[in-house]
Protein backbone atom coordinates (compact mmCIF):
# COMPACT_ATOMS: atom_id res chain seq x y z
CA UNK A 1 0.00 0.00 0.00
CA UNK A 2 2.84 2.40 0.86
CA UNK A 3 4.49 1.83 -2.51
CA UNK A 4 1.20 2.55 -4.33
CA UNK A 5 0.81 5.86 -2.43
CA UNK A 6 4.34 6.95 -3.34
CA UNK A 7 3.73 6.04 -6.98
CA UNK A 8 0.49 8.08 -7.01
CA UNK A 9 2.32 11.12 -5.65
CA UNK A 10 4.95 10.75 -8.37
CA UNK A 11 2.26 10.68 -11.06
CA UNK A 12 0.62 13.81 -9.67
CA UNK A 13 3.98 15.63 -9.56
CA UNK A 14 4.77 14.80 -13.19
CA UNK A 15 1.30 15.93 -14.28
CA UNK A 16 1.83 19.49 -12.97
CA UNK A 17 3.77 21.72 -15.40
CA UNK A 18 7.03 23.11 -14.08
CA UNK A 19 5.90 26.64 -14.90
CA UNK A 20 2.83 26.25 -12.68
CA UNK A 21 5.01 25.25 -9.74
CA UNK A 22 7.33 28.21 -10.37
CA UNK A 23 4.41 30.62 -10.40
CA UNK A 24 3.37 29.59 -6.92
CA UNK A 25 6.78 30.34 -5.46
CA UNK A 26 7.38 33.65 -3.71
CA UNK A 27 10.75 35.33 -3.41
CA UNK A 28 11.16 37.35 -0.24
CA UNK A 29 12.41 40.91 -0.72
CA UNK A 30 14.80 42.08 1.92
CA UNK A 31 13.96 45.56 3.15
CA UNK A 32 16.78 47.19 5.11
CA UNK A 33 15.76 47.75 8.69
CA UNK A 34 16.42 51.24 9.98
CA UNK A 35 16.95 51.81 13.67
CA UNK A 36 17.83 55.49 13.27
CA UNK A 37 16.52 58.32 11.08
CA UNK A 38 16.17 58.03 7.31
CA UNK A 39 17.43 60.93 5.21
CA UNK A 40 16.60 61.27 1.48
CA UNK A 41 18.65 63.72 -0.59
CA UNK A 42 18.96 64.64 -4.26
CA UNK A 43 22.23 65.75 -5.79
CA UNK A 44 23.55 66.83 -9.17
CA UNK A 45 26.95 66.37 -10.77
CA UNK A 46 27.92 68.64 -13.63
CA UNK A 47 30.88 68.77 -16.00
CA UNK A 48 31.73 71.11 -18.85
CA UNK A 49 32.99 70.07 -22.26
CA UNK A 50 33.66 71.75 -25.58
CA UNK A 51 31.29 70.31 -28.23
CA UNK A 52 33.12 68.17 -30.75
CA UNK A 53 30.32 67.34 -33.21
CA UNK A 54 27.90 69.46 -35.21
CA UNK A 55 24.66 68.43 -36.89
CA UNK A 56 23.18 70.63 -39.61
CA UNK A 57 20.14 70.31 -41.81
CA UNK A 58 20.84 71.05 -45.47
CA UNK A 59 18.15 71.04 -48.12
CA UNK A 60 17.29 71.92 -51.69
CA UNK A 61 14.00 73.53 -52.68
CA UNK A 62 12.92 73.81 -56.30
CA UNK A 63 9.85 75.29 -57.96
CA UNK A 64 8.76 74.26 -61.47
CA UNK A 65 5.55 74.33 -63.53
CA UNK A 66 5.18 70.54 -63.40
CA UNK A 67 5.74 67.97 -60.64
CA UNK A 68 8.14 65.98 -62.83
CA UNK A 69 10.29 69.02 -63.59
CA UNK A 70 10.38 70.02 -59.91
CA UNK A 71 11.48 66.54 -58.81
CA UNK A 72 14.08 66.20 -61.58
CA UNK A 73 15.69 69.57 -60.88
CA UNK A 74 15.63 68.89 -57.17
CA UNK A 75 17.31 65.50 -57.59
CA UNK A 76 20.04 66.98 -59.79
CA UNK A 77 20.81 69.79 -57.36
CA UNK A 78 20.70 67.44 -54.38
CA UNK A 79 23.20 65.16 -56.10
CA UNK A 80 25.61 68.09 -56.35
CA UNK A 81 25.07 68.83 -52.66
CA UNK A 82 25.86 65.22 -51.73
CA UNK A 83 28.97 65.30 -53.90
CA UNK A 84 30.12 68.49 -52.16
CA UNK A 85 29.66 66.84 -48.76
CA UNK A 86 31.71 63.81 -49.80
CA UNK A 87 34.47 66.03 -51.20
CA UNK A 88 34.50 67.74 -47.81
CA UNK A 89 35.23 64.39 -46.18
CA UNK A 90 31.74 63.61 -44.87
CA UNK A 91 31.14 59.85 -44.82
CA UNK A 92 27.95 58.20 -46.10
CA UNK A 93 27.04 57.09 -42.57
CA UNK A 94 26.95 60.74 -41.49
CA UNK A 95 24.47 61.80 -44.21
CA UNK A 96 20.85 60.90 -43.53
CA UNK A 97 17.76 61.90 -45.50
CA UNK A 98 15.26 63.53 -43.18
CA UNK A 99 12.44 64.53 -45.55
CA UNK A 100 11.34 64.60 -49.19
CA UNK A 101 8.25 66.62 -50.09
CA UNK A 102 6.35 67.62 -53.21
CA UNK A 103 3.51 70.14 -52.89
CA UNK A 104 1.37 72.04 -55.39
CA UNK A 105 1.58 75.83 -55.41
CA UNK A 106 -1.59 77.90 -55.89
CA UNK A 107 -2.28 81.55 -56.54
CA UNK A 108 -5.24 82.94 -54.67
CA UNK A 109 -7.02 85.90 -56.24
CA UNK A 110 -10.02 87.65 -54.74
CA UNK A 111 -13.37 86.24 -55.89
CA UNK A 112 -11.64 83.61 -58.03
CA UNK A 113 -10.94 79.92 -57.49
CA UNK A 114 -7.33 78.96 -56.65
CA UNK A 115 -5.10 78.67 -59.72
CA UNK A 116 -2.33 76.05 -59.87
CA UNK A 117 0.98 77.77 -60.62
CA UNK A 118 3.48 74.95 -60.18
CA UNK A 119 5.00 72.41 -57.83
CA UNK A 120 7.54 72.85 -55.05
CA UNK A 121 9.91 69.97 -54.26
CA UNK A 122 12.12 69.85 -51.18
CA UNK A 123 14.78 67.35 -50.14
CA UNK A 124 16.54 67.68 -46.79
CA UNK A 125 19.42 65.75 -45.22
CA UNK A 126 20.92 65.82 -41.74
CA UNK A 127 24.70 65.99 -41.79
CA UNK A 128 27.10 65.18 -38.97
CA UNK A 129 30.69 66.37 -38.94
CA UNK A 130 33.32 66.34 -36.24
CA UNK A 131 35.90 68.84 -37.50
CA UNK A 132 34.20 72.01 -36.32
CA UNK A 133 36.97 74.19 -37.74
CA UNK A 134 35.77 73.23 -41.22
CA UNK A 135 32.16 74.24 -40.58
CA UNK A 136 32.43 77.45 -42.56
CA UNK A 137 34.00 75.78 -45.59
CA UNK A 138 31.36 73.03 -45.56
CA UNK A 139 28.46 75.48 -45.32
CA UNK A 140 29.81 77.69 -48.10
CA UNK A 141 30.37 74.64 -50.30
CA UNK A 142 26.77 73.55 -49.76
CA UNK A 143 25.44 76.94 -50.80
CA UNK A 144 27.72 77.05 -53.83
CA UNK A 145 26.43 73.67 -54.99
CA UNK A 146 22.74 74.53 -54.75
CA UNK A 147 21.62 74.10 -51.12
CA UNK A 148 19.19 76.92 -50.38
CA UNK A 149 17.94 75.70 -46.98
CA UNK A 150 20.40 75.37 -44.09
CA UNK A 151 19.42 75.08 -40.42
CA UNK A 152 21.56 74.58 -37.35
CA UNK A 153 24.08 73.67 -36.32
CA UNK A 154 23.14 71.60 -33.31
CA UNK A 155 26.35 71.21 -31.30
CA UNK A 156 26.81 68.13 -29.14
CA UNK A 157 29.30 65.73 -27.58
CA UNK A 158 30.11 62.79 -29.84
CA UNK A 159 30.94 60.27 -27.08
CA UNK A 160 29.64 61.64 -23.77
CA UNK A 161 29.99 58.54 -21.56
CA UNK A 162 33.33 59.44 -19.99
CA UNK A 163 32.05 62.94 -19.21
CA UNK A 164 28.83 61.51 -17.76
CA UNK A 165 30.83 59.11 -15.59
CA UNK A 166 32.73 62.08 -14.19
CA UNK A 167 29.42 63.82 -13.53
CA UNK A 168 28.17 60.68 -11.73
CA UNK A 169 31.19 60.71 -9.43
CA UNK A 170 30.55 64.36 -8.62
CA UNK A 171 26.85 63.70 -8.00
CA UNK A 172 27.62 60.90 -5.54
CA UNK A 173 30.21 63.06 -3.74
CA UNK A 174 27.75 65.96 -3.57
CA UNK A 175 25.03 63.68 -2.20
CA UNK A 176 27.28 62.31 0.53
CA UNK A 177 28.50 65.82 1.45
CA UNK A 178 24.89 67.01 1.72
CA UNK A 179 24.00 64.06 3.94
CA UNK A 180 26.96 64.86 6.23
CA UNK A 181 25.80 68.48 6.39
CA UNK A 182 22.28 67.50 7.46
CA UNK A 183 23.66 65.04 9.99
CA UNK A 184 25.89 67.68 11.61
CA UNK A 185 23.02 70.16 11.70
CA UNK A 186 20.92 67.55 13.53
CA UNK A 187 23.69 66.54 15.89
CA UNK A 188 23.84 63.08 14.31
CA UNK A 189 26.13 61.13 12.01
CA UNK A 190 25.71 59.18 8.78
CA UNK A 191 25.72 55.48 9.57
CA UNK A 192 25.26 53.98 6.11
CA UNK A 193 23.96 54.43 2.59
CA UNK A 194 20.62 52.69 2.14
CA UNK A 195 19.91 53.24 -1.57
CA UNK A 196 20.97 55.25 -4.58
CA UNK A 197 19.31 55.75 -7.96
CA UNK A 198 20.14 57.79 -11.01
CA UNK A 199 17.66 60.15 -12.54
CA UNK A 200 19.45 60.26 -15.87
CA UNK A 201 22.28 62.09 -17.57
CA UNK A 202 21.64 64.80 -20.09
CA UNK A 203 23.10 67.80 -21.82
CA UNK A 204 22.18 71.29 -20.82
CA UNK A 205 21.78 72.83 -24.28
CA UNK A 206 23.57 76.12 -24.81
CA UNK A 207 21.97 78.92 -26.80
CA UNK A 208 21.79 77.92 -30.45
CA UNK A 209 24.77 79.46 -32.26
CA UNK A 210 23.98 81.54 -35.27
CA UNK A 211 25.49 80.54 -38.59
CA UNK A 212 27.03 83.69 -40.03
CA UNK A 213 26.75 83.35 -43.81
CA UNK A 214 29.38 85.53 -45.44
CA UNK A 215 28.88 87.13 -48.83
CA UNK A 216 30.65 85.20 -51.55
CA UNK A 217 32.45 88.32 -52.79
CA UNK A 218 33.97 88.99 -49.39
CA UNK A 219 36.08 85.85 -49.44
CA UNK A 220 35.29 85.04 -45.81
CA UNK A 221 33.93 81.73 -44.57
CA UNK A 222 30.79 81.19 -42.55
CA UNK A 223 31.75 80.29 -39.01
CA UNK A 224 30.38 79.10 -35.70
CA UNK A 225 31.68 79.40 -32.16
CA UNK A 226 31.38 76.06 -30.33
CA UNK A 227 31.54 77.51 -26.81
CA UNK A 228 31.03 75.00 -24.01
CA UNK A 229 28.30 72.58 -22.99
CA UNK A 230 27.26 71.27 -19.58
CA UNK A 231 26.42 67.62 -18.93
CA UNK A 232 24.48 66.77 -15.78
CA UNK A 233 23.59 63.65 -13.84
CA UNK A 234 20.99 63.64 -11.06
CA UNK A 235 20.97 61.05 -8.28
CA UNK A 236 18.65 60.28 -5.37
CA UNK A 237 20.27 58.85 -2.25
CA UNK A 238 18.94 57.56 1.06
CA UNK A 239 21.01 57.40 4.26
CA UNK A 240 20.54 56.25 7.79
CA UNK A 241 21.41 58.76 10.51
CA UNK A 242 21.98 58.04 14.18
Amino acid sequence: MRMRFIAALALVATAIPAGAIAQTQTIPVQVPLISGTRLDVSATGEVTRVPDMAIISAGVQTLQPTATAAIEENAARMERVRAALKRAGIEDRDIQTSSINLNPEYQYDQNRPPRLTGYRATNTVNVKFRDLKRTGAILDALVAEGSNQINGPNLTIDKPESALDEARMKAIANGRARADLYARALGMRVVRLISVSEGGGYNVPPPMPMVAMAERSGGADSKIDPGTQQLQVNVSMSFELQ
